[in-house]
C-alpha cells in the first residue's frame, strides 16, 4: 500500500511539473510573439514622411478640417505609428459593478496595419497580464494560468479593426488624412464620419469636435460579443477625449474613457486611460 501511495504522489508531481513547464513555455512563446509584433508594426513607420500642410485638407468636411488643424501643427512630420504608454483602470464587470483593476499598458498603434496593446492589471491579490492585437487576445492570471485566449478569427479581426480605426482618430491623426482607403463625410457642423477600408474590412467612426476643432468624442458601431448572450453583433461603442497635450507637433488627448453600449443606459467605460507619453518610433534595418 505505501508503494502505491508513493507511486501516485510521484506521478502527480511529475504531471504537475510537466504542466507548469508547458505553461511557462507557452508564456515565453507569447512574449516572443509580442516582441515580433512590436517590431513588425514599428517597421510600418514612414522612413521619410511628408510634413503637414493645410492644403492636404482640401475638400474635407468643415468639422474634419478643424479637427486636423487642431491636432497637427503645420510642418509636423506625418508619422503614423505611435508608441503609447498609459496607466489607468480596466473594468472587468459592467456599469452596475465595474470591477476595475489598476492597469499599466504600452501600445504600438500602426493603423491601418494593426496594433498591439500589452497590459498588466491588478487589484489586491489579483494579477492579470497579457496582450491584445488584431491577431490574438491572450491574457494570463498571475503570469501562469491562461484566462483568455482567442486567435485570429474573422470576428477577432473585425472587432479589433473597429478599435484601432477609432484610436487612430485621437492618437495617430496623420494616419487618417485623406488617402487610399480613407474617406471623410459631413454629418453636421461639428461631426464628421471617417470610413476606413482595408483588406476586405470597413469601419466607420463618427467624430464630434468643438468649435476650435478639439475632438470631444468618438462613436461607432463595433462588431463585438460584449453582451449577455456573448454573441458577435454590431453594437454602440465610443468614448470621451480630454486633457490635450502636445506630442512633437501633434495635439492629442491624454485622458480617454471608452466602452461598450455608448450612448445607452448600459454604457460602461471599461477603459479609462491616462497617457504618460506618446513617441514616434523609428525603424532601423
Amino acid at each position: 500500500m505505501p508503494d502505491i501511495i508513493s507511486l501516485i504522489v510521484s506521478t502527480t508531481a511529475v504531471v504537475l511539473i510537466l504542466l507548469i513547464a508547458g505553461l511557462l513555455c507557452l508564456r515565453l512563446l507569447d512574449y516572443q510573439a509580442d516582441k515580433e509584433m512590436v517590431q513588425r508594426l514599428i517597421a510600418q513607420q514612414p522612413q521619410q514622411p511628408g510634413h503637414f500642410d493645410p492644403v492636404l485638407l482640401s475638400g474635407l468636411p468643415e468639422a474634419a478640417k478643424r479637427y486636423f488643424l487642431f491636432s497637427i501643427a503645420p510642418g509636423t512630420p506625418l508619422y503614423t505609428v505611435a508608441d503609447i504608454t498609459m496607466s489607468g483602470r480596466f473594468g472587468m464587470g459592467n456599469n452596475r459593478r465595474p470591477d476595475y483593476l489598476n492597469m499599466q499598458a504600452r501600445q504600438i498603434l500602426a493603423p491601418p496595419d494593426g496594433f498591439i496593446w500589452r497590459m498588466q492589471a491588478r487589484r489586491s491579490l489579483l494579477r492579470i497580464s497579457g496582450s491584445d492585437s488584431a491577431s490574438w487576445t491572450r491574457f494570463w492570471l498571475h503570469e501562469l494560468l491562461p484566462v483568455a485566449r482567442n486567435g485570429a478569427s474573422l470576428d477577432q479581426r473585425r472587432s479589433a479593426f473597429g478599435r484601432y480605426v477609432a484610436e487612430a482618430v485621437f492618437w495617430t491623426p496623420a494616419a487618417v488624412l485623406p488617402g487610399s482607403g480613407i474617406k471623410w463625410a459631413h454629418l453636421s457642423e461639428n461631426t464628421a464620419r471617417l470610413t476606413v477600408t482595408r483588406l476586405g474590412l470597413e469601419q466607420s467612426v463618427d467624430l464630434t469636435v468643438a468649435e476650435n476643432g478639439q475632438p470631444l468624442l468618438v462613436s461607432f458601431m463595433r462588431w463585438s460579443n460584449a453582451n449577455p448572450q456573448k454573441h458577435y453583433t454590431l453594437q454602440p461603442f465610443g468614448g470621451y477625449l480630454s486633457d490635450f497635450r502636445d506630442f512633437a507637433g501633434f495635439r492629442l488627448p491624454s485622458h480617454v474613457e471608452a466602452g461598450n453600449h455608448f450612448g445607452t443606459a448600459d454604457y460602461f467605460p471599461f477603459f479609462v486611460a491616462d497617457i504618460q507619453q506618446i513617441n514616434w518610433p523609428q525603424h532601423t534595418n
